[in-house]
């Protein structure tokens, strides 16, 4: 039970510190070894994206990213091993965009334009799902 709940408020609290709102220390997120490169990734693929369908925010596409890496560290967190290896692609795309629209409506990123904030994470989860299936 422990553990569920670490899997599931981790990668929440990694994307409200990220977004400014600092509800925990950086040291019990590193629980999970792929958290930080993941919101790493989630960051990238959000800048670049961010850039393609013109948000013009470098910062706030960065966030809308690294929360949605951590989302999809939290969603991979939750499945069970076997599953988490092989990975879907259409989950982690799923929440990804899911989480990019949350945070794209908490920071007001890209003027409130909806459907850009859910590409930028949809990206983002797609890019963390390639870069987690490659290193394994």
């Amino acid at each position: 039970m422990k553990l569920i709940l670490k899997r599931t408020l981790l990668p929440s609290l990694m994307a409200a510190s990220l977004a400014g709102v600092s509800l925990a220390p950086m040291q019990p997120a590193s629980a999970d070894d792929r958290v930080l490169r993941d919101a790493a990734v989630g960051a990238g693929a959000g800048i670049v994206t961010g850039a393609i369908t013109g948000c013009r925010s470098v910062l706030g596409n960065a966030i809308n990213g690294a929360a949605a890496g951590a989302a999809v560290n939290g969603a991979n967190g939750l499945r069970n091993r076997r599953a988490a290896r092989q990975g879907n692609i259409i989950q982690d795309v799923a929440v990804g965009s899911g989480a990019g629209l949350v945070t794209g409506a908490v920071t007001g990123n890209c003027r409130g334009r909806t459907l850009k904030n859910v590409i930028n994470g949809g990206a983002a989860g797609a890019a963390v799902h390639i870069i987690r299936n490659n290193t394994r």
